[in-house]
């Protein structure tokens, strides 16, 4: 049975790539799109993503049409959790686009409200599903790199002026923004950190307010994680990085998606690899083809979410108090 699904906003950075998956997407079946800002709306216009696309008239037309089971919501940040809740008080599991959004009891209040009503709120945090990623994940929590001790990351991008802009309503910056999808990994990693210490400048001055350099370190018992994020990087895609050391190994993956590369050290030989550096090969495949067939197993009830309810409000307190909104 397919899942029915629609996506209310087209302004988010990944919105056009969602609905590219949502099309594609043997076991969906997609009932359109609904944006609510009439410009935005022309712009779509040409857009590939967006070609033949259902248009609905009104947000009620996706939220009362009982056949809808889910929807993806990708407008402003500023606006996606008012969006997540109507669409969970009409019965619709949510694919919610990162950040989720900058107000912590408003996020609270829609994922108790998931829980109350056993519905399911997934993340769009694309690196869940990136084979790199997942082949740390399973690595650290099988105990293969003995007991971790430090994790660091580096995740930047090169926006344009009018980006910069548009961000700098939101508290938080290009950490807000970007280094979240780390976040997202790092708490998956190590769980919650005790501590949290940021810096957040303002280093290009060219939009008021936007903080454009960041660094954020989380402190735990026995590890600490060290991730960073600029927003004018010079060719930054293939020099996004992340790093797990551990008391018998380590792994760099580096970078995450452009021909990645994952590359293993060990102190000694075992589970199919010798002792020392090796490289890995790791495939790239599209960012949001498998966090989607996860939500849409999930909604068959075919198998458990990969994140829980409580992963998605653990993420969404770090990445505030790394924002500095906590």
């Amino acid at each position: 049975m397919k899942v029915d699904f629609a996506q209310i906003g087209t302004a988010h950075a990944h919105a056009s790539g969602k609905v590219g998956a949502l099309r594609a997407n043997a076991d969906v079946a997609f009932h359109g799109v609904y944006e609510p800002d009439p410009a935005l709306r022309a712009q779509r216009d040409g857009d590939a993503a967006y070609r033949d696309v259902h248009w609905f008239g009104g947000e009620a037309e996706v939220l009362q049409n009982e056949e809808i089971a889910a929807v993806a919501v990708e407008s402003h940040v500023a606006d996606n959790l008012a969006i997540a809740r109507r669409a969970l008080e009409h019965g619709k599991h949510v694919w919610l686009d990162k950040p989720a959004g900058n107000d912590w009891q408003a996020f609270q209040d829609v994922i108790e409200l998931a829980r109350s009503k056993g519905l399911l709120v997934q993340l769009g945090y694309m690196f869940r599903y990136n084979p790199g990623f997942r082949f740390i994940l399973d690595w650290v929590r099988e105990g293969r790199l003995g007991d971790v001790f430090a994790v660091r990351g580096r995740m930047s991008q090169s926006l344009s002026e009018e980006r910069r802009a548009y961000l700098s309503a939101y508290e938080g910056g290009i950490l807000l923004e970007l280094l979240c999808h780390l976040i997202d990994i790092v708490v998956a990693l190590l769980g919650r950190p005790d501590r949290v210490t940021s810096f957040l400048r303002d280093d290009l001055g060219t939009a008021p307010s936007f903080e454009d350099n960041a660094l954020t370190a989380f402190g735990y018992a026995r590890a600490m994680a060290m991730l960073s994020s600029a927003a004018m990087e010079v060719s930054p895609f293939v020099a996004r990085r992340f790093e797990v050391y551990g008391t018998r190994g380590s792994l760099i993956l580096e970078p995450f998606e452009t021909s990645p590369v994952l590359r293993i050290c060990l102190d000694a030989a075992r589970h199919g690899f010798e002792s020392g550096w090796q490289q890995i090969p790791i495939e790239s495949p599209p960012r949001y083809a498998a966090s989607l067939a996860a939500l849409v197993a999930d909604i068959r009830g075919e198998k458990t979410p990969d994140r829980s309810l409580d992963h998605e409000l653990v993420v969404q307190e770090t990445v505030l108090r790394a924002s500095g909104i906590l």
